[in-house]
């Protein structure tokens, strides 16, 4: 019973910092162009 002192906690702080770590990255806009990388695997690139 008293790991749940613990884990619970802890828990809650991963999920929060998950959570956190999540909508910075949304408002930061990493997730704003979703076309470029999966078109960019399609074009050969000429070496020089």
């Amino acid at each position: 019973m008293s790991v749940l002192y613990i884990a619970l906690p802890a828990a809650l702080l991963l999920g929060a910092a998950g959570l956190w770590g999540c909508l910075y990255c949304i408002r930061s806009g990493q997730y704003d162009d979703l076309d470029s990388a999966p078109m960019r695997i399609l074009h050969d690139e000429v070496e020089k």
